[in-house]
């Protein structure tokens, strides 16, 4: 039978058997990350740390204040919502503190696609998209923001106007041609 935990070990939030996250990008290379990125990544981690986890830790105390927590379910809840809370923190920490900030104006070499490119293509069809090329942790497919890990960002990647590139998709392969390429 587990036995319940002291009032000292209630204080400890963060979940020791967690298993530690692995990494996911190979060894000596960079993930970068646009400065709007970056901001909301930011912009996220302050709700997370000042807003949302102050509020799940008060919703805690009053449910452990109720008594027998063994069948207590708010306080059950809340101290799975804390967990994923301080997950998501570290989470955030880490790709923060790893990832190289880029500024898209400062290009230098603004006649090929790069990270944070913005592109505009046209498919067999004459229909254009636009997207921006940026790191995983940015990408929003509705709001035109594609990962460069993506088909279609690595099909892209140093590519310049005028290029066609081949991307294989579950419906089949589809024909672009790059119509313009910005960096702002």
């Amino acid at each position: 039978m587990p036995k319940a935990p002291s009032d000292s070990e209630e204080l400890n939030l963060t979940d020791p058997d967690a298993e530690e996250e692995k990494d996911d990008l190979p060894r000596g290379q960079k993930r970068y990350i646009t400065r709007a990125g970056a901001e909301r990544l930011h912009a996220e981690l302050l709700r997370l740390l000042n807003t949302e986890r102050p509020k799940v830790t008060a919703e805690v105390s009053a449910a452990a204040a109720q008594g027998d927590r063994s069948e207590n379910a708010e306080y059950l809840y809340g101290k799975k919502r804390l967990r994923e809370i301080d997950r998501r923190i570290h989470f955030l920490k880490r790709r923060l503190d790893t990832s190289t900030v880029v500024d898209p104006a400062e290009q230098t070499d603004k006649d090929r696609v790069f990270f944070g490119a913005t592109v505009t293509l046209e498919d067999e069809d004459g229909k254009r998209t636009t997207y921006q090329v940026v790191g995983p942790d940015e990408t929003d497919t509705k709001g035109g923001r594609i990962s460069m890990d993506s088909p279609v960002g690595k099909a892209l990647l140093r590519k310049a106007k005028g290029d066609q590139v081949v991307v294989n998709r579950p419906r089949g392969e589809v024909e672009l041609t790059i119509v313009e390429i910005r960096y702002v």
